[in-house]
């Protein structure tokens, strides 16, 4: 039996709330799942964006006990698997004046399957990776 089925959600720090909401809603139409404003200040807001990639964007120094022993923004990899072509991938990235960083660089994916990837980084300089299957 596997222990770990998938990643349920991935967090991040990032310097404003709002601005990363932003990018991320722009790129990859990131839909609003909820938010934590205690006090009507938004400390974590959550984010779904494609079919089940949950992102929570934390606001730093947002007070709250439970969070990485030292969230900083910009400290983030992530892969995300694309749904289309490299290509398009690309497309996408350049659609919406986003430096690609690296790439197109072959990778291999969780699965062992032959892959491409490009990179660039958000407004906090998280480092994002767009992976599409050969």
């Amino acid at each position: 039996m596997a222990l770990l089925k998938f990643i349920d959600h991935v967090a991040i720090t990032v310097a404003d709330v709002e601005r990363s909401t932003k990018f991320y809603t722009a790129l990859f139409g990131a839909e609003l799942l909820f938010d934590h404003a205690p006090n009507g200040r938004c400390l974590v807001r959550s984010v779904q964006i494609g079919g089940g990639v949950q992102l929570n964007i934390h606001q730093e120094g947002n007070g709250m006990d439970l969070v990485a022993a030292r969230p900083t923004p910009g400290s983030a990899d992530i892969c995300f698997r694309f749904g289309g072509s490299i290509d398009e991938a690309e497309d996408l990235l350049r659609s919406h004046d986003i430096e690609i960083i690296e790439g197109p660089s072959a990778r291999t994916d969780n699965q062992g399957g032959a892959a491409q990837s490009v990179y660039f980084l958000d407004p906090d300089g998280n480092l994002l990776e767009l992976m599409a299957s050969d």
